[in-house]
């Protein structure tokens, strides 16, 4: 179960990058939670971001936000009880998520820097303490309620005993099959792709230039930003054709051979390796997709899609033949939530190209073929999609969203233990509430003494 905490954790960075404080300024407790403090300054920040990015507060923000950050501290305080710790790897791709959402959102690394006031380097610091505390909560989160556990019994007496206006409104929700297919690339290309990469790697190896830097100006992977570098990964958080060479690199001065993954070409050069693990840098390139073998690639899906309306195979049959979607050719071609594992999706949930061509398909037609993003691998396919079944829009039952109301129930029920264990917690804790800080209606008991 994932806590609002861990949200506002990451609000009060942004906001504390954002709003940089000046050491010569003696800052004001406002409140004291063990030996921890939590300034003003905190609090401000943190305010000034979600009014920034529109998060609801409940109640008096001067109120609301202490108690999340106080709550946050019982969290780690109990982490350190537990040796719970975070795994570098992990937190290193939430850093990176983050920083390549930040770059998306406002269009560059130059913007980002411009708008928390700072280089990109000491912004990455900041994030990994932040992600690395999310997570840490997180798992305290975890280990409190790994036993909240749903018979159907219980998840029909939880439904029962709602109150009319607590049943909620399920939008309309759709399911779709998906056929993509790859654009062939020009040999000629993918030759230019390997060509730059052996030059970046002769390069390297002759002392000319630093890979770091080369990544930087060309690598075209999110990493380009910290000079290709990865941090410390298992053999099975690659995938296998990356693995297989990284995880043979013995001489931190030389670089790989060229790698072919699913994402592109690839050069890597190794940094240190410890234990199972290895930190390496790379630099990945990918051919373009012109717009004649974006051309080509819709006319094959085009026949393709006739063929079935002929009934020559099924979509089912030719999804798990022609497809070449690995996430969904096995599956029917259904297309996955990831957000819940169903096949369910509202409308703005699918991508967008997705969304736009079923919008007005009735149920069993199949769309013309169409151009989309294909995010996990930042590339042009082209795709056909099957409008399998629409559920409209209506108010939850047990017969139709059983899922649902049962994820209802156990964050019902995972909702009371955590408010039982903190509030036990928040008795057995030092709390100091400065004058003027303590005059609010907090969402959780005992911190007033």
């Amino acid at each position: 179960m994932k806590s609002k905490l861990v949200g506002v954790g990451v609000g009060l960075l942004c906001a504390a990058m954002t709003m940089a404080q000046s050491n010569n300024i003696i800052d004001e407790v406002a409140w004291v939670v063990g030996d921890e403090p939590i300034y003003k300054s905190d609090i401000e920040a943190m305010y000034s971001q979600m009014q920034y990015s529109g998060d609801a507060i409940e109640g008096s923000p001067y109120c609301f936000i202490p108690e999340q950050i106080a709550i946050e501290k019982l969290y780690l305080h109990q982490a350190k009880l537990d040796t719970i710790e975070a795994p570098e790897a992990m937190v290193q791709q939430s850093v990176d998520r983050q920083l390549n959402s930040f770059i998306t959102n406002l269009g560059s690394k130059e913007r980002v820097e411009a708008h928390f006031r700072k280089p990109l380097p000491q912004l990455r610091e900041q994030l990994v303490d932040v992600m690395r505390n999310n997570y840490i909560v997180q798992q305290v989160q975890q280990s409190l309620t790994k036993d909240v556990k749903a018979t159907p019994g219980d998840v029909r007496k939880y439904f029962n005993n709602l109150d009319a206006d607590s049943v909620p409104y399920i939008p309309l929700q759709v399911e779709a099959q998906i056929i993509t297919l790859n654009p062939v690339i020009p040999q000629q290309e993918i030759e230019d792709v390997k060509s730059r990469l052996r030059d970046y790697a002769d390069r390297v190896n002759r002392g000319e230039s630093e890979f770091s830097t080369l990544a930087i100006m060309y690598s075209e992977d999110g990493s380009a930003m910290q000079g290709g570098e990865l941090g410390f990964h298992g053999k099975a958080d690659f995938v296998p054709e990356f693995s297989n060479v990284a995880f043979n690199l013995n001489d931190p001065k030389k670089v790989s051979k060229i790698v072919e993954t699913e994402y592109g070409y690839h050069i890597i050069q190794l940094i240190e390796k410890r234990g199972d693990q290895i930190n390496c840098r790379h630099i990945l390139l990918r051919p373009r997709v012109s717009s004649r073998d974006l051309e080509d690639a819709v006319m094959r899906l085009d026949s393709l899609s006739n063929e079935i309306e002929r009934e020559k195979f099924t979509f089912e049959e030719a999804a798990r033949f022609v497809s070449q979607d690995k996430n969904t050719r096995y599956n029917k071609g259904y297309m996955v939530n990831q957000m819940n594992g169903s096949t369910r999706f509202e409308m703005q949930d699918l991508p967008p190209e997705v969304a736009r061509k079923i919008e007005g398909m009735q149920v069993g037609e199949i769309s013309d073929p169409f151009v989309m993003m294909d995010q996990t691998r930042n590339r042009e396919v082209v795709a056909i999609v099957k409008l399998s079944n629409r559920i409209p829009g209506h108010k939850a039952s047990l017969s139709e969203d059983y899922n649902l109301i049962k994820e209802m129930y156990e964050a019902y029920e995972s909702e009371n233990i955590l408010r039982q264990w903190l509030e036990k917690k928040i008795k057995d804790t030092y709390v100091r509430i400065e004058e003027g800080w303590g005059d609010c209606e907090f969402k959780y008991n005992g911190w007033v003494k």
